[in-house]
């Protein structure tokens, strides 16, 4: 197969071995760091994406994704919530805080008035159901479901009954501040093995309304549930053109998942130094190898090759470093996130995730993956450019003088 010359010269140096064990040990070592590096970027970004993700299904799965107070401003447009893009499902809902009461102890909570239909088909907590549905919320009979990790602290379990203590609403009688209350069976427990399990009781949004001595028109907000909840900047922006007021879940759980992506961020710049170091590597093999190599260099040169084919020959020998480090570190690091969780109970690591111990959440990315191949493939251009330009330096009548 034909290719240009420059090409088949750098690629000789670059897999000649028996001129010099030195240089060929550095370029082998500098293949074997951008292989390992590239391997650990990926393998750490992938659990880094799973536990995200994780954190994203779980604890955004109680907290609303976006909740509009259409009281706020009552010359705002009326439109269909639904039809904005990446909204699944609009439904009315209240929410309030308070506390709720067993024979074990007192504990504080956030009431959520909810509509059972609409969690049924839209909200994953429905599919982390322990013991019961949210078809059991009905209408009158006052009925709760609570996180496992709250049933555990107050010892209530399905067909128990707690008091529920709202702090809104509240009024001053003949004994002090009255606090409006009720009785309230326990007919569901779910487990999203989230921080938010014990501090979550959600009601049928009538029965909240009637403990907040109201009612749902007057109380109710209405929760968008969205396709995907990293994707609210969009609607927040469509709702505020229409005239609309709207909190997030960036306003309670910012914070944490900012700490999530600066962690990740970190751990990602510190595994590219590790490859930006192996990477420049091969700027000492190179400059070895054109030292080593100026007689040869000075004979191209006087047999016509430009000195632009010269520098083409240090860039393809680094490159082909370049590439084979990269292409190794790839296949490595999408096997090592295939297997991870096996290596796990291969070596016998205690590490358990989930209520089950399932193993490390893994969500491989691959617009990273490409990312990092490109980032890679370019560090290791711009580490062949300096040696390069310094073969293409090289005066023939010098090196040649004492030949």
């Amino acid at each position: 197969m034909f290719y240009p010359v420059s090409a088949f010269i750098g690629l000789r140096y670059a897999k000649a071995s028996k001129g010099s064990h030195f240089i060929a040990f550095i370029n082998f070592f500098s293949v074997v760091g951008i292989a390992l590096g590239l391997m650990a970027l990926i393998t750490v970004l992938s659990v880094m994406n799973g536990f995200e993700g994780e954190l994203k299904s779980r604890n955004l799965g109680i907290t609303p994704h976006i909740l509009v107070d259409q009281h706020t401003d009552p010359e705002a447009e009326n439109i269909d919530f639904e039809s904005i893009p990446s909204v699944l499902v609009a439904s009315e809902f209240i929410e309030s805080e308070g506390l709720i009461q067993s024979s074990q102890g007192l504990q504080g909570v956030i009431f959520q008035g909810v509509q059972p239909s609409v969690m049924e088909q839209s909200s994953i907590v429905a599919e982390n159901m322990l013991v019961g549905q949210f078809s059991n919320l009905k209408q009158g009979e006052y009925g709760v479901i609570i996180g496992r990790a709250l049933s555990l602290k107050l010892n209530l379990r399905v067909g128990e009954k707690a008091r529920l203590l709202a702090s809104e609403n509240s009024y001053f009688g003949p004994f002090g501040r009255m606090y409006s209350q009720r009785v309230f069976k326990v007919v569901g427990i779910f487990s999203m093995s989230s921080a938010l399990d014990d501090k979550v009781a959600m009601l049928h949004i009538n029965d909240a309304a009637r403990l907040l001595r109201g009612s749902p028109q007057n109380l109710a907000k209405t929760r968008l549930f969205l396709d995907d909840a990293f994707n609210y900047k969009e609607v927040v922006q469509v709702l505020a053109s229409h005239g609309y007021q709207s909190t997030n879940w960036r306003d309670r759980q910012g914070v944490l998942f900012d700490a999530v992506k600066m962690e990740k961020n970190m751990m990602s710049l510190m595994l590219l130094l590790i490859i930006a170091v192996a990477a420049f590597n091969i700027v000492s093999a190179l400059v070895m190898v054109v030292s080593e190599k100026q007689g040869d260099i000075a004979i191209l040169l006087t047999q016509g090759m430009t000195r632009t084919q010269v520098m083409w020959i240090f860039l393809f020998n680094g490159a082909y470093n370049g590439i084979k480090g990269t292409l190794i570190g790839v296949l490595l690091g999408v096997l090592t996130v295939s297997q991870i969780n096996n290596i796990i109970v291969l070596l016998n690591i205690p590490i358990y995730f989930g209520a089950n111990g399932q193993g490390l959440p893994i969500d491989l990315q691959w617009p990273q993956v490409v990312f990092l191949i490109g980032t890679s493939l370019v560090l290791c251009f711009l580490a062949s450019v300096y040696p390069a330009i310094r073969a293409v330096k090289v005066e023939p009548a010098q090196a040649l003088k004492y030949e």
